[in-house]
């Protein structure tokens, strides 16, 4: 009792003493300058709104349905595989993963694909768009950036010091009726021409294209292609959606067009092929000469992906393989499922007087506000962009979350498309019904 009294009484003391000296906060810069303007993120901001209003999501880019049973059960016979499932593998992807997926993909591609050099598996496809930025644009240069695009582009850029350059895709309008398709969103060739100089390192593309859903014709990557060649730039080809194409659509990869192999950085996820997006593997498929820059930024950031994990999607690609075109095949029974789901939605936006574009691939469909009559009075939003505005709205009024198109575009492009909200249909049909049931008490069009 005594040494314990001691002890109290010594702590006491320490803590007395610790008391009338001043805190001192480091007053040095704490950031690295790379960091500033880069910290918001719509989606860290979107998913703490709708953990709070608990909204029916359809914001989202994620199925609320489970992966097929194959490939869960492979899942878990990789982790009952004995010690070397839960032990480290090869750094830059696990052996039967890079060579299930280079012999996938070398039919598609049309060139032959070395498993040990021209395939990097990462953390999700956003960690290939990170070594590929990393590792292959430098301070200065410029990245062609087409618009809408996935929101992490234009950061990547900007933390490498690259400086972003953006053309947005437009609508044909014909008739006066507007574009009512994706595929009427296009590139002006000549527009495109002239954002190309001595300064250009890479350009990005996204097809099919996050937000919008646009499906790149051959002729559109034709176009793409022989402006990189002329000038000689690499390009970014962000296929995630690959396998989800509706109407006909036809996904065709740049890397597989005359003399673009060479200078393609190809970037894959398994979590939008085998919906499983929670498992984060991701891959960048390209030539050698490529890739052992991107592994060099790998194996100094995260290293190395889950194994297990590895191992269920290189078996789900082995399973594919065998059925590839039957109507057994996942990547045929998934967007047949999906497009369902997606004529879905699109009847019921438009009974509420609302425009959809109709996206010809992936999981989002954007949609026309602008006949929306709505009070947004929230002061706490009074700055921000009409969509933003319009979306919180949205999820704090009335419960449905969506997100706002604004989000996908440059600050010298957003004014113009901040009349469109996005809307995530690859979801359960009873998150679509509940969806539904709230627009449809917008009896009209001004009525909400």
């Amino acid at each position: 009792m005594g040494i314990l009294i001691r002890n109290l009484v010594t702590a006491s003391q320490c803590t007395a003493a610790l008391r009338k000296f001043p805190k001192k906060i480091m007053s040095r810069r704490l950031n690295a300058s790379r960091t500033e303007g880069v910290d918001k993120n719509v989606w860290v901001e979107f998913t703490q709104m709708a953990a709070e209003y608990n909204p029916v999501n359809l914001g989202q880019g994620f199925p609320d349905f489970a992966p097929p049973q194959y490939i869960q059960d492979a899942f878990c016979e990789a982790l009952r595989g004995g010690p070397s499932m839960h032990q480290y593998t090869r750094a830059f992807g696990h052996p039967r993963l890079v060579n299930s997926l280079a012999k996938f993909f070398t039919g598609i591609v049309g060139h032959h694909i070395d498993p040990m050099e021209d395939v990097l598996v990462t953390v999700g496809a956003y960690q290939a768009l990170y070594c590929a930025f990393q590792a292959l644009v430098d301070e200065g240069d410029e990245v062609i950036i087409v618009e809408p695009f996935f929101d992490c582009y234009q950061p990547m850029v900007k933390m490498v010091g690259g400086k972003g350059v953006y053309i947005p895709l437009r609508p044909k309008v014909e008739g006066g009726d507007g574009a009512m398709s994706s595929g009427d969103w296009v590139l002006s060739a000549d527009e495109l021409a002239s954002k190309f100089t001595p300064r250009t390192k890479a350009i990005v593309i996204n097809t099919p294209n996050n937000p919008m859903g646009k499906v790149y014709k051959r002729e559109e990557l034709q176009v793409i292609a022989d402006l990189c060649i002329k000038h000689d730039v690499l390009c970014f080809s962000d296929e995630v959606y690959e396998w989800l194409t509706y109407d006909g659509a036809k996904h065709v990869k740049i890397a597989s067009l005359p003399g673009m192999w060479e200078r393609t950085v190809t970037v894959g996820s398994a979590g939008k092929t085998f919906s499983a997006t929670g498992w984060k593997v991701g891959w960048a498929i390209g030539a050698g000469r490529l890739l052992k820059h991107m592994k060099t930024i790998h194996q100094n950031s995260v290293y190395h992906c889950a194994t297990a994990a590895q191992e269920a999607v290189a078996r789900g690609f082995e399973r594919e393989l065998e059925l590839f075109g039957s109507s057994k095949s996942y990547f045929r029974q998934l967007p047949a499922t999906v497009n369902r789901k997606r004529e879905k939605l699109a009847m019921c936006l438009e009974s509420v007087g609302l425009k959809p574009i109709m996206p010809q691939g992936g999981y989002f469909m954007i949609t026309d506000i602008s006949s929306v009559e709505v009070d947004l009075n929230d002061p706490s939003t009074k700055d921000e962009s009409y969509d933003f505005r319009f979306v919180k709205w949205l999820i704090k009024e009335k419960g449905l979350a969506t997100i706002p198109v604004s989000a996908f575009f440059s600050p010298e492009h957003g004014k113009d498309f901040d009349k469109y909200i996005r809307f995530c249909f690859i979801k359960e049909d009873s998150t679509l019904d509940a969806a539904e049931a709230i627009l449809r008490k917008w009896n009209t069009p001004h009525d909400v």
